[in-house]
């Protein structure tokens, strides 16, 4: 009888020396597994996985402590998050918020500013030969190009409606190309320059020379359809 009852107390004496964690939980509880480096202080099973009691209270060790509860990891987070909640400080159980990326800075919007460069500044009637102060305006236009990002020119030549639609055509491709190689010859890139030809689709004197009989007054009269348009394109 007196060896039962030393024996029953070496047992409640080895029990006490591992201990119970104080909360009291329910046994539906998640497995918590630690990353079994240093000393844990919980009774661990092979696939480090903490043992818990058929309340689902987590076994301690000797090595336990509050301090070691708090440092053991298991996961991201502390073991003691799980097992002892009411002991590790709160902020250690709660993964730190993100902070918010800097908002990007909205890109330059791409600014057109579209000058037309009139017939009787750049060419003389049937011709595609930049006179001087066409190549004046265009000295202007380069000039302010350089000082925008520059994404390219568009360079839209016209013609009146005197003449075939087909020789109308080039010559209004020629007279663009006549701007485009200025452009050129002042610093602009080729390849941000492009040419096109509208020959005599798109006047711009309506009806106004309809009545105009005399051919000279009429070549005077139409002289605002040869034109080259130039528009450039970039950004502050």
């Amino acid at each position: 009888m007196i060896k039962q009852t030393k024996k029953q107390m070496l047992m409640l004496a080895a029990i006490a020396s591992i201990g119970l964690s104080a909360p009291a939980v329910q046994a539906q509880v998640k497995d918590v597994v630690v990353d079994g480096k240093g000393e844990v202080p919980y009774v661990i099973d092979g696939r480090n996985v903490v043992a818990r009691s058929g309340a689902g209270l987590c076994w301690r060790t000797g090595y336990w402590s509050p301090a070691a509860a708090s440092t053991a990891m298991a996961g991201q987070f502390p073991a003691g998050c799980e097992c002892d909640s009411d002991i590790v400080p709160k902020d250690k159980c709660v993964a730190p918020v993100a902070a918010a990326p800097a908002p990007m800075a909205p890109a330059p919007k791409p600014t057109a500013e579209k000058i037309k460069l009139s017939a009787d500044t750049l060419f003389d009637f049937d011709k595609a030969v930049l006179k001087p102060e066409g190549r004046a305006k265009l000295d202007d236009l380069a000039a302010q190009s350089k000082q925008l990002k520059l994404e390219v020119i568009l360079a839209v030549g016209h013609t009146d409606r005197l003449g075939s639609d087909s020789y109308n055509q080039k010559l209004s491709e020629r007279r663009a190309a006549a701007v485009k190689t200025y452009l050129v010859s002042k610093g602009v890139e080729a390849n941000r320059v492009y040419t096109e030809g509208k020959g005599e689709k798109q006047p711009v004197t309506g009806a106004k020379c309809n009545t105009v009989k005399n051919r000279k007054a009429l070549i005077e009269c139409l002289q605002p359809d040869r034109r080259v348009e130039v528009e450039v394109i970039g950004s502050k």
